[in-house]
């Protein structure tokens, strides 16, 4: 979209308020919607809005998801913003007291059998309008076993708005994301091995760092793993959709998200009036399998809604510019787990394909019934792989396997 287009867009919302700006934004990303809409009218011949609403708030209440925390701390990016991150220790520095403490040696026990031997620091990245929160099922396996850094990215869940962004209006990088993994890593992992574990957005951080970064993964890096990722050609991807349909989307779509996000304040108004539509959106993005916990669906909605227009918009153009092919070879020598939803819609599995042939000594897993957010989906899957991916690290017991924990079909709970 050029620049006149956008500002007709600002000037639409400006004059006409939500209600106009979204009848433009409607004809960017309506494709998009229609199938999701139709479950939604669907569902509204059956049910109330304050049912739903009621059905939004017992979900929300229903389980544990996102609720873990670790010991507290933050980095500085070289812009100055600031960056959130937690720290699960091994012995039980996660803030859970003597209880937790307990809870957390049976469960090792379980796992594993016995503590992890190597002084190894998993460094969690998520994705794209999520945030540590996103780790849930495996970082509640991982507690106690090995020490782990979850964080979240600029302008993500509990760190600061990207200075960048808020004193130039930049968009962000992911260059600029590696950088801000190096900062979480010096402050919270300063010294030791590491394993460096990313999804999507994250995964993509995970090349920058050692894009700019290659001595550090010489240096300290003992394992990765890439969920659900890509190396580049994102601009390539047609979301499940007719070629003719995301092309035209592709062309208006970062002006009206730049647009949109100057007046954040109506959007997130209209946001939370069209709620049910986009529940429907996310989670044909999020989920393949049908019996995925409604709480989790409720969990990945919630987080992805929490994520603000114009923070949607400032990350949006860096995924047209990501290309970090090149930095994949710094991963050659290393352990490596390449893991990917079979019916990812936002990744495609075959990028993951392409990065796994580029590393032939990588383990490549395909899910077939799985989309987007595999680790919420089929959390025990990728906790397993997980767990063999850091005992050929060196980070826990070898033949170590998780069996058992963090189902999310709608007959079992969390574990």
């Amino acid at each position: 979209m050029s620049e006149s287009n956008a500002e007709a867009v600002a000037s639409a919302v400006a004059a006409g308020g939500w209600r106009r700006a979204t009848g433009i934004a409607g004809v960017a990303i309506g494709v998009v919607a229609a199938g999701a809409a139709a479950g939604v009218a669907i569902e509204r011949l059956t049910v109330g809005r304050g049912m739903r609403q009621k059905a939004r708030l017992a979900l929300d209440s229903a389980g544990p998801y996102g609720g873990l925390r670790g010991t507290p701390g933050t980095a500085y990016a070289d812009d100055g913003t600031e960056l959130y991150y937690e720290v699960d220790d091994v012995d039980g520095g996660d803030g859970g007291g003597t209880a937790g403490r307990a809870a957390l040696t049976g469960r090792r026990r379980r796992l594993f059998g016995r503590r992890a031997p190597a002084p190894v620091t998993v460094v969690f990245s998520h994705g794209y309008c999520l945030n540590q929160d996103s780790w849930h099922f495996q970082r509640a396996a991982l507690r106690g076993v090995v020490r782990t850094v979850h964080w979240d990215q600029r302008s993500h869940g509990r760190s600061g708005r990207g200075v960048t962004q808020v004193r130039d209006g930049s968009p962000v990088t992911i260059g600029e994301l590696g950088r801000d993994l190096k900062a979480v890593i010096d402050a919270a992992a300063p010294e030791g091995p590491i394993v460096l574990v990313g999804h999507s957005m994250g995964g993509m951080t995970v090349m920058a760092l050692a894009d700019a970064f290659p001595e550090l993964v010489r240096e300290r890096v003992v394992g990765v793993a890439l969920v659900g990722t890509s190396s580049g050609r994102l601009g390539e991807v047609n979301f499940g959709l007719p070629v003719a349909g995301v092309n035209a989307v592709r062309r208006v779509l970062p002006g009206v998200l730049k647009a949109l996000g100057q007046r954040a304040e109506l959007v997130e108004k209209g946001r939370r009036a069209t709620a049910d539509l986009f529940a429907g959106i996310i989670k044909r993005y999020s989920f393949a399998s049908r019996d995925v916990d409604p709480a989790v669906a409720r969990f990945a909605e919630r987080m992805i809604e929490s994520t603000p227009i114009d923070v949607v918009a400032e990350y949006y153009p860096a995924f047209n510019d990501h290309d970090e092919t090149d930095a994949l070879a710094e991963f050659a020598d290393l352990p490596v787990l390449v893991l990917a939803g079979v019916r990812d819609l936002v990744t495609p599995s075959e990028h993951s394909e392409e990065i796994a042939g580029l590393l032939p000594d990588a383990e490549l897993v395909l899910v077939p019934d799985a989309g987007h957010l595999v680790m919420l989906e089929h959390p025990e899957l990728v906790t397993d792989r997980l767990a063999d991916l850091l005992a050929r690290a060196g980070a826990v017991p070898a033949a170590t396997t998780v069996g058992g924990y963090g189902s999310t079909s709608s007959s079992a709970g969390p574990g």
